[in-house]
């Protein structure tokens, strides 16, 4: 067993030793068979307190050794002085224990270093409560409250009768994480914040985008060949909610959000234009996109893209492979415990993400709320865990790395060309929607004049954030609704695919099948011909936005589209039979 530690009283030294003078007295069989070797390195050896602390652990390291040592051996070897770097490294490789009673410690190194020396020998590691390496390496080791001498006393027996198998888990654990989380990786990470900082104050800064020019915008719809229209679901196309001052069932509307009536005329005649695609990219979930739009002939996009429906069709999953969801249940405990101690606040539990709104719960109460279940997450549920926290002006989302409209998109218009073998390149996208800033990067993804050099893609076709960078970890999600618009991959004008074979299997046949292997995922952006002319995108209600115009208000959004679905007759448009238009519909959330 190891102990190395300066000689501070905030390290818990006496502590330790008595702990395993404890073991020994209960534990009889295992004298002469462990020894504990404890380095203490001098510091402050003028000040009284540290004096006194040296004897005191001087005299209890000889009175332990006096009662139950022999002629060939004593069980405590106590150190004075530091260790060179290889010697202790030599120590840390050989050690079957290692002992970290700190009393009050911010990280405690000593950890780490034993982990990552621990390459053959699979040793344990007895750990603190009380250190701040508890929060990252307490799944694989032994945490103890060093105070509680009997219990540090019988985790020591613990470790030293540990299956090979446990000890081989646990260090897999711990060695994980000491290796991915480095001094390269914190600088990334901190180069990442510093940058998504700088974008949030000019985000910030702005100024307020101009009102849609809807002439020219339905203009350049007309001329063009194959459109693409973008449209956000929630607070774009459902029903007008009442203020939320007023008491009632103002909340209760609003949790079930439904399609505007009057826009199921226009949304209609769009649908039924021979040479229009309607596809609903949302944030609610599969359930609510059926119910809204089950009677329209369109393709059906939830969870951020996550999931996509085609026109007809079954639900098949867009989800990036290997996407980690182990922080699902714990984070929905942390939800519903602040929704039951915040009244008329509520949460939707989506597959991929979750959303706690506190829109109608009282303003300062909220918002402390708020606060309180930040402080919650980032300490515990998604301390090391691959999420992205959300904040809406009322509300708080965490949702896997990666997982926005901006990074689902190219996915879904690749599924999309594929599936109708598109060969004419879409020369009009109009995209309108009232989303978070961590979603309006679908916004920057069709702008032909934003640069792509800070794109990354991965190889198996998921696109991806600076934020997941090569050794696959996010960056840490504490900046809340980041601006992630430089991280999105942009698409260029290119050659168009060929139309592609027919499949064998597809995804849609077999139901929630993974589609992400089974097309070229570039076709998406390759079948893109934009220019600054043919790209119209429009915030609804958000005065400071990446997007290149403003709508005030669904109703706007509501006499755009009816002027647009009127323009789609023969007669008023002079279309050809062959025009092709493609709808998309995106949710804020």
């Amino acid at each position: 067993m190891l102990g190395v530690d300066r000689l501070d009283m905030i390290k818990g030294i006496p502590q330790k030793i008595l702990a395993f003078e404890k073991f020994l007295e209960e534990n009889p069989e295992w004298n002469d068979k462990v020894v504990l070797l404890q380095i203490a390195v001098p510091t402050r050896t003028d000040v009284p307190e540290y004096q006194k602390l040296t004897s005191q652990v001087h005299e209890i390291v000889g009175r332990i050794n006096g009662r139950f040592g022999t002629l060939t051996a004593v069980p405590i070897h106590h150190l004075d002085r530091s260790l060179d770097f290889h010697a202790l490294c030599a120590l840390y490789a050989v050690t079957d224990v290692a002992l970290v009673t700190s009393l009050r410690d911010g990280m405690n190194l000593v950890s780490y270093e034993y982990v990552a020396c621990q390459g053959s020998k699979k040793g344990v590691l007895i750990l603190s409560e009380f250190a701040g390496a508890a929060q990252s390496l307490g799944a694989g080791a032994i945490l103890v409250n060093p105070w509680n001498i009997t219990e540090v006393a019988d985790s020591i027996k613990h470790a030293l009768t540990m299956t090979s198998d446990e000890r081989e888990k646990r260090h897999r654990h711990n060695y994980a994480h000491v290796t991915t989380h480095t001094a390269q990786d914190w600088a990334e990470t901190f180069v990442c914040e510093l940058n998504d900082t700088v974008a949030e104050a000019l985000m910030r800064t702005r100024q307020v985008p101009p009102d849609l020019p809807s002439r020219t915008a339905i203009q350049k719809y007309l001329q063009s060949k194959n459109r693409l229209l973008i449209l956000g679901f929630n607070s774009t196309l459902t029903e007008p909610v009442e203020s939320s001052g007023r008491r009632g069932g103002d909340q209760i509307k609003e949790m079930e959000l439904k399609l505007r009536p009057d826009l199921k005329g226009p949304l209609r005649a769009l649908c039924e234009d021979e040479s229009t695609t309607v596809i609903v990219l949302s944030g609610s979930d599969r359930s609510v996109l059926d119910e809204n739009f089950g009677e329209f002939n369109l393709w059906l996009a939830a969870e951020h893209g996550m999931f996509l429906r085609p026109t007809d069709g079954e639900w098949m999953t867009t989800m990036p492979e290997h996407l980690n969801m182990d922080w699902v249940d714990s984070v929905k405990h942390v939800f519903e415990y602040f929704t039951e101690r915040t009244p008329r606040s509520h949460f939707e539990h989506r597959e991929t993400s979750f959303v706690w709104n506190y829109k109608y719960a009282d303003v300062e109460f909220g918002r402390l709320q708020a606060r309180d279940m930040l402080q919650h997450l980032w300490t515990g549920p998604i301390s090391n865990a691959a999420v992205d926290v959300v904040q809406g002006s009322r509300s708080v989302g965490v949702r896997s790395v990666g997982v926005t409209k901006g990074a689902a998109i190219d996915r879904i218009l690749g599924e999309i060309v594929h599936s109708k073998s598109m060969v004419t390149p879409i020369d009009y996208v109009l995209c309108i929607g009232h989303f978070l800033g961590k979603d309006e990067d679908i916004y920057v993804f069709f702008d032909p004049e934003y640069p792509s050099s800070e794109s990354k893609v991965k190889p198996d076709g998921a696109s991806v954030s600076v934020d997941r960078r090569q050794n696959g970890r996010p960056s840490n999600g504490r900046s809340g609704s980041r601006n992630s618009q430089a991280r999105t991959p942009k698409p260029q004008a290119a050659p168009l695919p060929q139309p592609p074979p027919e499949r064998s299997s597809s995804s849609s046949d077999h139901g929630m099948g993974n589609n992400n292997n089974q097309h070229d995922w570039r076709e998406g952006s390759s079948v893109l011909d934009l220019n600054g002319d043919n790209y119209f995108s429009c915030a609804v209600g958000r005065k400071r936005s990446n997007a290149r115009y403003l709508l005030n208000s669904s109703e706007d959004v509501v006499s755009f589209l009816k002027e647009m679905a009127e323009s789609t007759t023969p007669r008023a448009a002079g279309l050809q039979p062959g025009a092709a238009a493609d709808y998309m519909f995106l949710d804020r959330q």
